[in-house]
């Protein structure tokens, strides 16, 4: 790893440690070829670590890597203080920020999982006053008690969330006449703020890391009649515990539900081509690489005019995936996005030409209502109407008899949808 990189992830651990409520008071870095099997670091840094603990008067230790079990019990009994890994700091943060029922049950199952095979590093301080041979201390017998009595909470955990997922299935079965989209991208982003600016709803917006948990779904009005429904999840970041995408893979099933996807990445950000591969790996992971996508650049109002163009030249040279550049605190730049959700709504319409009676105004209405009817024109005993309909609405006018002389796709306008905009 490069230096530069290295102090990229420290500065990210630095505000995961501020986000979960600590003063970071010093970082110690080492580059090594392979992790000391008993320290992770090499003898000397680990000495070095524990005087600059001491001289700093720190009371916990964070390594940017996930430790192994023996690998943090080893250094618990070196320094004398708490260690702690990124993935055991960011399920911390997760506990904090959960609000909902489900949001707390997927954490809780995710600490557990964690936590399961380090129970022994736990209990390790009450192993030390077992007998001789045949002699069980203690420690030892609560550390079995504890396996079991973890083993039936992830258990039952695994069966309410299962229930929760079946739950959620049903409400997007509910929806599945709608056009969705779903926010994903790198925790701070500005997924939350960009939801916000779009549907005018009241949403927790925090310049922290993972600021919201909870997935939030919103109305999002496109005008000519048209919305989206628009959901947020939650945010990804470098390192995301494994036990943490499986706990809430329910929550990001909406992304896999969705009609197209919203990958937001911070414009701002020097090293925005590593987030995105950072949200890729999770989007390979729910097997969603493939799904429709669009590029959403947001917070432009933090470059200048210049750097944006460069940066537009270094999307248009590296990405195949449609991008639009906005800023959720310049109103006028969401109409680009706009543009793109209804270019895509009406990529999956039909143009139809439907014969009614003159009298039959509740059909008329439900064409409003369900589509965008582009003109009517009446004669003495009929009422001829072109509109853009999906194809649900198609098909309850054809179980009515009710005659349809054209129907016609009408495919994405590449001149709406831009490699980037």
């Amino acid at each position: 790893m490069h230096e530069a990189t290295a102090r990229e992830h420290l500065e990210e651990l630095a505000r995961l440690a501020d986000t979960a409520g600590a003063d970071v008071v010093g970082t110690v870095q080492q580059r090594i070829r392979s992790p000391h099997p008993r320290f992770y670091v090499g003898k000397g840094k680990v000495r070095e670590l524990r005087s600059t603990a001491r001289a700093s008067k720190a009371d916990l230790v964070i390594f940017d890597d996930e430790l192994k079990p023996d690998q943090a019990r080893h250094l618990e009994d070196f320094l004398g203080i708490r260690v702690m890994d990124r993935a055991e700091l960011i399920l911390d943060i997760f506990a904090t920020r959960a609000r909902t029922r489900e949001a707390r049950m997927q954490v809780e199952l995710a600490q557990l999982e964690y936590l399961l095979p380090r129970l022994k590093r736990m209990w390790s301080h009450l192993s030390r006053i077992r007998g001789g041979i045949g002699l069980r201390g203690p420690g030892e017998t609560q550390l079995e008690t504890d396996r079991r009595l973890i083993g039936t909470r992830i258990a039952e955990l695994k069966h309410k969330l299962e229930a929760v997922a079946r739950s959620r299935a049903t409400q997007r079965k509910g929806r599945a006449n709608s056009f969705r989209a779903a926010l994903v991208g790198y925790t701070n982003a500005g997924k939350s703020s960009l939801l916000k600016a779009l549907s005018g709803a009241d949403l927790l917006v925090e310049d922290r890391l993972f600021a919201t948990l909870d997935s939030a779904t919103r109305v999002v009005s496109l005008g000519e009649a048209h919305q989206a429904l628009l959901t947020d999840t939650v945010g990804f970041i470098r390192k995301l515990p494994h036990d943490l995408i499986a706990s809430f893979r329910s929550t990001l099933e909406e992304a896999r539900e969705a009609d197209l996807i919203l990958h937001v990445v911070d414009a701002s950000e020097p090293d925005w081509e590593g987030r995105l591969a950072v949200v890729h790996e999770v989007l390979e992971e729910l097997e969603l690489l493939d799904a429709p996508r669009v590029l959403v650049f947001n917070k432009t109002d933090l470059v200048t005019h210049a750097e944006e163009e460069v940066l537009r030249e270094r999307v248009r040279g590296r990405e195949h995936t449609p991008s639009v550049f906005l800023s959720a605190f310049r109103p006028k730049t969401l109409d680009r996005l706009r543009n793109v959700l209804l270019a895509r709504i009406r990529a999956a319409l039909h143009s139809v030409q439907v014969v009614l009676k003159v009298t039959d105004g509740g059909t008329l209405a439900a064409l409003y209502r369900e589509g965008e009817v582009v003109k009517t024109m009446r004669d003495d005993s009929a009422l001829t109407v072109t509109a853009r309909l999906p194809a649900s609405a198609l098909g309850r006018l054809q179980a009515r008899g009710i005659e349809i002389l054209e129907v016609a796709a009408q495919g994405v306008s590449e001149d709406v949808i831009p490699s980037s905009g």
